[in-house]
């Protein structure tokens, strides 16, 4: 089953976006949950853990796969495919991070983490899915950069947020959040420029 997470849609210098589309996570996935002996340990995600652009909670963009899962466990379905080429670029969800949560890691290091379906995740801005683009709009102020949607008509469109003028390099960091049709978040993006991209991988 596969899962679409529209990205968004500017171009990227230097880096290579993924082409096809998100699997979907099966409704089967295990939910987060204690790792067990054989899953490595690390901090428990908790309430006040934030979406931001360095990361979430014990996540930190730059981190490298083992990182990634000593931080959340491995990934919670290994049998989906998360992209054509996984050495290259794939998306998963750590078995120990919120339902909805997905990350991409581009030539195994971790560049963005993904949130949709789940308004319980919030950035620092104290934003979730489910919020207007109002809203988004208000907290950001003149920092927010809205672009048309890649696939649908307005409303829906791509609301970005970088912590600088770089948006192109690896050190590049920001928020994206994407509007759905109703005027709504529907998924929100965070870390480097990857957060850019248009199609997940396969």
């Amino acid at each position: 089953m596969m899962r679409l997470i529209a990205l968004g849609s500017a171009a990227l210098l230097g880096l290579a976006a993924c082409s096809q589309p998100l699997p979907e996570e099966p409704a089967s996935a295990p939910a987060p949950g204690p790792a067990t002996p054989s899953q490595p340990t690390g901090d428990p995600v908790s309430a006040g853990d934030k979406l931001t652009a360095q990361g979430f909670g014990p996540l930190r963009i730059g981190m490298t796969r083992a990182e990634v899962e000593a931080a959340l466990g491995p990934d919670a379905n290994p049998n989906a495919v998360g992209g054509p080429d996984p050495e290259a670029c794939d998306m998963f969800r750590p078995n120990r991070a919120p339902e909805g949560m997905l990350v991409m890691l581009e030539n195994g290091v971790l560049t963005s983490v993904w949130v949709s379906r789940n308004a319980a995740v919030e950035t620092d801005r104290a934003l979730n899915v489910g919020d207007t683009a109002a809203e988004v709009k208000r907290v950001y102020g003149a920092s927010a950069e809205a672009t048309p949607h890649k696939y649908v008509d307005a409303p829906a469109e791509y609301i970005t947020v970088w912590t600088g003028s770089d948006h192109t390099s690896a050190a590049a960091r920001g928020l994206k959040y994407e509007i759905g049709t109703d005027g709504k978040v529907s998924s929100i993006a965070a870390g480097g420029p990857s957060i850019q991209y248009v199609e997940g991988c396969a």
